[in-house]
């Protein structure tokens, strides 16, 4: 009679089995995949962008920072002066230099890509380009899109 009973110290804990891991791992980077977002920028000025005839692809897109000039869409809040739009906020000539910085800290490798409605004015977009290469920004693309 004392042999059907067991002491507490001889218990085992059952083995957790792992066999389906692997699908709940796939399962969890496939639904991160299908509801992540790319980040995109809210633009708040125009932009009818001129057309070009030769157009060149950036090498690397990760290096690539965007400025968009142009009239604000909201003009009741803005007014109807040119605008200069860096990361969703509107800035003066003056903070080009350190937002470029924060962005990137290798600016030599950036590519700033000027994003400019056609109906600019060259003088904003000179003083930009005044403050670039006070950052030491040198590499600068202006955007356009094919004719077609």
């Amino acid at each position: 009679m004392l042999g059907k009973f067991k002491s507490p110290k001889e218990k085992e804990v059952p083995v957790i089995s792992t066999a389906s891991l692997p699908d709940i791992v796939l399962m969890l980077l496939f639904f991160f995949m299908v509801t992540a977002v790319m980040r995109e920028t809210n633009l708040l000025v125009e932009q009818h962008l001129p057309s070009a005839t030769q157009l060149t692809k950036l090498q690397d897109p990760s290096l690539v920072s965007h400025i968009y000039i142009g009239k604000p869409k909201d003009t009741q809040r803005f007014g109807h002066t040119e605008l200069i739009q860096m990361n969703d906020v509107l800035v003066n000539p003056r903070q080009v230099p350190q937002l470029i910085t924060q962005e990137n800290q290798d600016v030599t490798r950036m590519t700033v890509s000027l994003k400019v409605d056609r109906q600019s004015k060259m003088g904003l977009v000179s003083d930009v380009k005044l403050k670039l290469r006070e950052a030491n920004a040198r590499k600068i693309n202006y955007s356009a899109v094919g004719q077609r």
